[in-house]
């Protein structure tokens, strides 16, 4: 029935509630002027006359029937109720479809926005990271540079003040410089130790960072006085590129150390202004360490005799 003809449309005349409204005279006229139009006589060259008269005559007999006709409008009164909560549910659906496309373009921008922020926080905060880490090497730096007794010398009024146990660790430590000229080979950490190793307890090597592609030096912390002497006396390191062994303190014992070699007086002190290297910030601690036990000692030992 989904497919049944509408006979009011058949004779021309207006469908639905419109069409049930209409009186069997306005049927009749409706009949009479298509049923002229469509006879086959008035039509005999039409091979769909004869078909569209008969479906003429089937419209009017069915509406001019009391009982078929209402029959006919219950069911294209049904019929069209039936269309508009399809198209009313349709309309829903596309409404909420809308509103869920709506929902998820707002989230998805949403989500952007704020991956946008939180990659501006991350931002920001890696930058303050990277500003607290150069703070802490600059920090790290001036403490070296001011307050390490291995690597800052004293003025002759300071060195009045420091106590002599200071200056007894300071007698352990070696200056050793060599030069750097391609073909001639350089000395590593390992390859210095080895070579002190000889002369008694190496307790650390810390190699500068060489400003100067010709010259390399580095400090080495030997066990005792004793075993700075002995390295001193001694032609130390490789043949072809020797190192220039002097002692960070100078002493009469020092028989190696010649106060009249200005030049490798200047070249040794001027390799201590940057160190740095592996065991750096270990090697400062042990000797800030060392160096104030030795003066605990030597105070203690001072205030027993007295």
């Amino acid at each position: 029935m989904e497919d049944a003809e509408d006979h009011y449309k058949i004779l021309g005349l207006p469908s639905g509630k419109e069409g049930a409204k209409l009186g069997e005279g306005e049927i009749r006229k409706a009949y009479r002027a298509r049923a002229l139009v469509w006879h086959p006589d008035k039509r005999p060259d039409d091979p769909n006359a004869a078909a569209t008269f008969q479906k003429i005559q089937t419209a009017y007999e069915l509406l001019t029937d009391k009982t078929a006709r209402k029959a006919f409008d219950d069911f294209l009164r049904l019929r069209e109720e039936r269309l508009q909560r399809q198209q009313h549910k349709v309309s829903e659906v596309s409404a909420k479809r809308r509103k869920m496309m709506d929902d998820l373009t707002r989230r998805e921008r949403e989500f952007e926005i704020q991956k946008q922020q939180e990659d501006k926080e991350k931002a920001e905060e890696d930058r303050a990271a990277k500003k607290l880490q150069e703070e802490i090497a600059r920090i790290r730096a001036l403490h070296a540079q001011r307050s390490s007794p291995a690597f800052n010398f004293a003025t002759p009024q300071d060195s009045k003040k420091r106590p002599a146990a200071a200056n007894l660790e300071k007698e352990k430590v070696l200056k050793a410089t060599w030069n750097s000229l391609e073909g001639r080979g350089d000395y590593s950490v390992e390859r210095l130790r080895e070579i002190f190793e000889k002369f008694g307890t190496v307790e650390d090597i810390v190699v500068r960072v060489k400003n100067s592609k010709k010259k390399g030096s580095a400090i080495i912390v030997m066990g005792s006085k004793e075993q700075v002497d002995a390295a001193t006396r001694s032609t130390c390191g490789d043949i072809s590129n020797p190192l220039l062994v002097l002692p960070l303190l100078p002493s009469a014992t020092n028989s190696g150390y010649d106060p009249e070699n200005k030049q490798a007086e200047a070249v040794n002190d001027a390799a201590l202004n940057n160190i740095v290297g592996a065991g750096y910030h270990e090697y400062e601690d042990t000797i800030i360490k060392k160096l104030q036990k030795a003066a605990e000692k030597a105070k203690s030992e001072k205030q027993a005799q007295s």
